[in-house]
């Protein structure tokens, strides 16, 4: 099995790290200069999302920002976050709905925010981010998905897909976004990165294990994933994912242009891995 497009694939990916503690340090693992994919949580809030991503852009990391829409508390919060991100030379935010079981401000959608953005700020970031789901999502039905795409996609520059372990569905789901829905956008694939079993648990305990749960719940692959972890006898690598997705990569037919490491926060064991290939 040719190498070749999983090796062009994992030359420069985005790193996605959580705003928790030992952070910075998990940051340091990484090439210079990465870019650092840093997500949201629902505990913590946005504006910790927000302090940590300007503190990773002054150590010289190319940051991309989550900004959830159900975690923004009004139009003004909105703008205040806007400005902090492009004075820190932030170019870069994704937007996922998020997490909150209730909105906290004017916005229950990525869409109202998008929209906001454009139509009332008129904030121009070089590239702004949705989300995908190849996969499916628990609790939203697939033609609500598709609907929201298509009415994002204006507003957007590219999709990340939230977690899988199939790079057969990521390929039958970008296909059919472009010919069913006319989406074409480039595509970030998310890779599930290296996990060991008693580093996820630390995890588990520092964050709490419902945030826990929550972050792995962004697809209704959380069945794939305990059926790949338990099969992994407590160390799973994504090296099967990422073969099968360069082979698709190579062809230029998917709209796959990068992707998005989900490291779990083992930083140092995902490009050890990521290093394997490049």
């Amino acid at each position: 099995m040719t190498r070749d497009g999983a090796s062009e694939l994992l030359a420069d990916p985005h790193f996605e790290l959580l705003p928790f503690d030992g952070l910075y340090d998990e940051a340091d693992q990484l090439p210079t200069g990465s870019t650092v994919a840093l997500t949201a949580s629902p505990d913590k809030g946005v504006d910790e999302t927000v302090e940590r991503s300007l503190t990773l852009a002054e150590k010289g990391f190319e940051v991309s920002t989550h900004v959830a829409a159900r975690a923004v508390r009004s139009q003004d919060h909105l703008a205040e976050i806007t400005e902090k991100l492009k004075q820190a030379g932030i170019e870069d935010i994704f937007v996922p709905g998020g997490d909150n079981k209730e909105p906290e401000g004017p916005y229950d959608s990525s869409y109202a925010m998008l929209a906001d953005l454009d139509e009332e700020l008129d904030t121009d970031f070089e590239r702004i981010g949705i989300a995908g789901y190849p996969e499916g999502h628990q609790f939203i039905e697939d033609d609500t998905l598709r609907e929201h795409l298509v009415k994002k996609e204006p507003y957007a520059d590219y999709i990340v897909t939230q977690m899988t372990f199939d790079p057969d569905a990521v390929a039958r789901w970008a296909s059919e976004i472009s010919s069913e829905s006319g989406v074409e956008l480039p595509i970030i694939v998310g890779v599930p990165g290296v996990m060991k079993y008693q580093r996820l648990l630390s995890i588990s305990r520092e964050i709490g294990v419902g945030d826990s749960l929550n972050y792995l719940r962004k697809t209704t692959g959380i069945f794939d994933f305990i059926k790949q972890f338990l099969g992994s006898r407590g160390q799973y690598a994504p090296d099967d994912f990422i073969q099968g997705l360069g082979e698709y990569y190579e062809t230029g037919d998917y709209g796959i242009e990068d992707v998005h490491l989900y490291t779990f926060n083992q930083a140092a064991d995902t490009e050890q891995w990521r290093r394997s290939y490049v």
